[in-house]
């Protein structure tokens, strides 16, 4: 299989992991990965979902996990596998759910849309020092059909297609 060729299925429908999910999974896997032995033990692999997803699986999920490798006799994930088990779960995520928390975290009045007012306030929250100018300049940016609103989806599109430029 070729490295960048991993697929999952989701609701019946395949879906590739893209070369930057593999390089950051490669990456994590590399930093819990404790003295360089090839494989992830149990509390390595905890870790390592902990990095990646930001909770601690339980013992039941660990278990469900490293049960398949453990058969095989091998002390622990090697990279491969991890790719997979990990890829699989980064495949099932909601893709629009990391958006949706930020629009709601700058909603803070409930009312399904963001205005300047609320940009303003959230930008000055995370970055104080940024002028209002600045701030002004990416609400018009993300307002696409400029009626002073900013809704999920004109939000979305611009969260999702600053996605691939992480890592």
């Amino acid at each position: 299989m070729n490295m960048f060729s991993y697929k999952t299925r989701l609701n019946g429908q395949e879906r590739h992991i893209s070369a930057a999910d593999e390089r950051k999974l490669t990456l994590v896997f590399q930093q819990c990965d404790e003295g360089g032995k090839g494989y992830l033990r149990r509390e390595d692999l905890k870790i390592a979902i902990v990095m990646l997803f930001g909770y601690k699986p339980s013992k039941s999920e660990t278990n469900l996990l490293m049960d398949p490798v453990l058969q095989t006799h091998f002390p622990g994930v090697p990279l491969d596998h991890f790719i997979r088990l990990m890829g699989r779960k980064l495949s099932a995520q909601d893709p629009y759910e990391k958006a949706r928390q930020i629009f709601m975290a700058f909603d803070v009045h409930c009312r399904g849309f963001l205005t300047v007012e609320d940009f303003k306030k959230a930008f000055a929250c995370v970055a104080p020092h940024l002028p209002e100018r600045t701030v002004q300049e990416v609400f018009r940016e993300v307002d696409r059909d400029s009626d002073g609103h900013v809704s999920f989806l004109d939000f979305e599109c611009v969260i999702s297609c600053g996605q691939d430029d992480d890592l």
